[in-house]
């Protein structure tokens, strides 16, 4: 697959699912650059605005598996994964796949499920491998987590731990549409559900095309040079009790080299690097003095600063140096 394809077919899906929602196309530019880096999303907002429905809408545009889970403090890490269990007519141990045996999981309202259940995502969301009773078996090659959590509601939940929070490639926020996003919205489910009449734009085949593709995507030693500057910035900044690991630094690259092809380019620019480095690194930080689960505004505020004050390369030194 050609980058001008990979452009074409996330314009595709992103179209797709404007029939649906309204007013969040940056929004959907990330999940959908996540998608493609092969990374996963936390949707953190409050409730309502269609967090869901994103998922869902990404789900039905691709011609592919898709589970939800409803996560409660009753729900079992072999809820998640599968059990072994004992099959009477044929006398033998049998296993039975959980619902992440998928291509696309909704892990709605993620927080609410014990830190226990939560930690079992941790293998397949990183190694897209499943390991019960000592047996490891594989997930599809197209496996996206979409989680989500509401960050107001705080009683009965459980704050994801760095480890986890490390796990997922972007934590998002959709906010609330404005009047006239409002209004369209209004109009459009009035007397129907966009979502029930959503076509399949691509298959689960062509997404694994793309991901692969986009990897071919330039970067120069003076944009890699640039990433690690930002990434060492957080190490150091006093505001700053956790900085981003080499996971995150990873995780902006690639999301740059993918921000490059939906801008039309085969090499990533600094300007790449600033766009995807907040939803990529702030939750990856914690901020001194804030709770995991409430500093979203601060450390993102925080990644802004350290971007202001960390030198950006020129043009001219990313035109003359390749890796």
């Amino acid at each position: 697959m050609q980058l001008t394809d990979v452009r074409k077919l996330a314009a595709t899906v992103k179209d797709n699912i404007s029939k649906v929602l309204v007013g969040i196309g940056d929004t959907v530019d990330l999940v959908l650059i996540a998608l493609l880096c092969g990374g996963h999303v936390l949707l953190e907002d409050v409730p309502g605005v269609g967090k869901t429905m994103l998922a869902k809408c990404l789900a039905r545009s691709l011609e592919c598996g898709y589970k939800r889970i409803q996560f409660t403090p009753d729900l079992l890490p072999s809820d998640l994964t599968g059990i072994n269990y004992f099959d009477q007519k044929r006398q033998e141990f049998v296993f039975r796949p959980g619902p992440v045996f998928t291509n696309i999981v909704l892990a709605d309202e993620i927080n609410r499920a014990t830190p226990r259940t939560q930690s079992s995502l941790l293998e397949c969301m990183e190694e897209r491998q499943v390991t019960v009773d000592g047996e490891t078996r594989s997930l599809h090659s197209l496996f996206f987590v979409i989680a989500t959590q509401n960050p107001v509601e705080t009683r009965g939940t459980f704050p994801l731990p760095e480890a986890q929070l490390d796990r997922f490639f972007m934590r998002l926020r959709m906010g609330y549409p404005d009047p006239e996003e409002g209004m369209e919205i209004l109009m459009r489910f009035k007397d129907r559900d966009p979502l029930a009449e959503l076509e399949t734009a691509a298959d689960a085949g062509t997404v694994i095309s793309a991901q692969k593709a986009v990897t071919s995507v330039k970067v120069t030693d003076a944009s890699a040079r640039y990433i690690i500057d930002i990434i060492e910035a957080t190490r150091h900044d006093e505001r700053i009790t956790l900085g981003v690991s080499p996971r995150g630094s990873i995780a902006l690259m690639k999301a740059a080299q993918v921000k490059a092809v939906l801008e039309g380019r085969d090499f990533i620019t600094p300007d790449d690097i600033k766009q995807m480095a907040v939803p990529v690194l702030a939750h990856r930080m914690i901020i001194k003095g804030h709770a995991i689960f409430s500093d979203t505004e601060n450390a993102e505020d925080t990644v802004r600063d350290i971007l202001r004050k960390v030198p950006v390369p020129t043009e001219d030194i990313l035109a003359t140096e390749e890796i």
